[in-house]
């Protein structure tokens, strides 16, 4: 009788362990893991990604490439490898690939990718992206380019922990996720263009874009708060996108999102302006995170000590938040719309 009383315990402790694994896995969502993106990290990474040491990161110069290997090396920190089909972190954009007209010649430069393997839709491909490149130095003055682009580089790196976070937890996102840190944006759009024409994954499999590209920074249009960012893209190819972006913006961040730059008559064409562009084109929603024009932009007044840290960080957790719903929906976002 005391055996079977035993047996009895353990089997209940079993059964009750069980059930709260499943619920606390159930359970599980951005909440957990939103609060690891932190001001104080994002300027730790800012102040190196944007330092003077990385010369304006130009595209394919030596600072870039510098700034290329900082990336790399907090991946390899983190736990997080390169996807698997490629050899490495890099995924080389020949020079060729970027001539354009009478521009000057730009030298050979590479993407940066960083892979997380979905557990449950592993051929589902999310790419979250951003440039980091800049555009170097004029006439001997650095432009550091710390909210162009760094800022939503080094937001990459912060969502990436969040999601490693997670899965070391056994909460690891049901899609894959591609962190790819773009080269030669400035130039023209060519690191996201070059992995939008030779993607490592089918462009079928990837079911959305997005597209972080200066987020640290208020604009002129709102002196008065900072707790604002202008959403781009996010109607034009899914209507899902655009409602789950807001869904998650009103549960975790509360922002106020400003669509100005979605108007389709927008006189400034900021829908055609960064690295998402390249993927609607070929038919993947994609959505572009945004602060607006600032009286530093392209100078070499776009320094680290100018960021505001707490929107940055408030901004990058929304991004979050949306990749943690894309990633972990039961069913992939449909495409619903023309990209018009």
């Amino acid at each position: 009788m005391r055996k079977i009383m035993l047996f009895g315990v353990v089997f209940t402790m079993f059964v009750s362990c069980s059930s709260a694994q499943k619920t606390t896995k159930k359970q599980a969502d951005a909440s957990n893991y939103i609060t690891t993106i932190k001001a104080e990290e994002l300027s730790k990474h800012l102040y190196i990604v944007a330092g003077d040491e990385m010369q304006g990161r130009n595209t394919g110069e030596p600072g870039q490439k510098k700034a290329g290997e900082y990336l790399i090396s907090e991946y390899k920190k983190m736990g997080i490898s390169f996807p698997p089909g490629a050899t490495d972190f890099y995924q080389k954009v020949p020079s060729e690939f970027m001539k354009r007209g009478f521009a000057p010649k730009l030298n050979d430069s590479e993407n940066i990718w960083a892979f997380i393997k979905g557990s449950e839709k592993p051929e589902e491909i999310l790419v979250i992206s951003a440039h980091y490149d800049h555009v170097g130095m004029k006439n001997g003055e650095i432009y550091n380019g710390a909210d162009d682009d760094g800022s939503g580089t080094v937001a990459l790196l912060e969502i990436a922990q969040a999601f490693k976070e997670a899965e070391k937890k056994g909460q690891g996102p049901k899609r894959s996720i591609l962190f790819l840190h773009v080269t030669g944006e400035e130039h023209g759009l060519h690191g996201s263009r070059y992995y939008s024409e030779n993607p490592l994954f089918p462009l079928e499999n990837t079911i959305a874009d997005i597209n972080i590209d200066m987020i640290g920074r208020r604009d002129t249009l709102h002196p008065a708060t900072n707790n604002y960012i202008y959403v781009i893209g996010s109607d034009r190819l899914s209507s899902e996108l655009h409602t789950i972006n807001e869904e998650v913006n009103t549960k975790f961040t509360k922002l106020e999102l400003d669509y100005k730059y979605n108007d389709r008559n927008d006189p400034e064409r900021i829908y055609f302006r960064s690295d998402h562009y390249n993927f609607a084109k070929k038919g993947i929603p994609s959505i572009f995170f945004f602060n607006g024009i600032h009286a530093d932009y392209h100078l070499p007044s776009d320094t680290p000590d100018k960021i505001e840290y707490d929107a940055l960080a408030k901004r990058a957790q929304l991004a979050f938040a949306l990749a943690w719903e894309l990633a972990n929906r039961k069913e992939r976002i449909k495409v619903d719309k023309n990209g018009e």
